[in-house]
């Protein structure tokens, strides 16, 4: 028996961290603090939309962190782990009769992604349009097994 899509293990799961991902999102900085890389806790309070996308000869990963100077964002890729940090400083507030409205998140945001090892980490660079950081990353090419006869 063939079940309908909604209900097949799998759209279940995708449904559940979509749902647990907008929750998350949703309680913004009310969130519990999280562990950073070296385990210690940290107040990062937001995180910036990410893109990662593979071509043909390269990686593109473009993330969406409006209002951010450049130099308040560090870049790193070390044994084949890509960190995006920084932050978005606090500018200003909007009062009027007796309300404060803030929607746009601000504090420090980490972001961590595991990349493949035909990533070349000798072949990377970043650019900042528009609010969004583009990095390129060159592709190499990694050795193939080879199959060995047996005599």
């Amino acid at each position: 028996m063939k079940l309908p899509s909604s209900r097949r293990p799998t759209d279940i799961w995708h449904r559940f961290q979509d749902d647990f991902d907008q929750l998350t999102r949703a309680m913004g900085d009310r969130w519990p603090s999280i562990f950073d890389e070296e385990g210690e806790m940290s107040g990062h309070q937001w995180r910036p939309s990410v893109d990662v996308m593979e071509e043909d000869d390269h990686f593109l990963v473009k993330a969406d962190i409006p209002g951010v100077d450049p130099k308040d964002i560090e870049v790193t890729l070390d044994n084949g782990c890509l960190v995006i940090r920084g932050e978005r400083k606090w500018e200003k507030e909007e009062k009027k009769e007796g309300y404060m409205r803030t929607e746009c998140s601000h504090g420090t945001f980490y972001r961590r992604f595991n990349l493949p090892e035909t990533a070349d980490p000798e072949n990377i660079s970043a650019k900042g349009k528009d609010g969004v950081l583009t990095l390129t990353i060159g592709k190499r090419e990694v050795s193939k097994p080879k199959r060995i006869n047996i005599q």
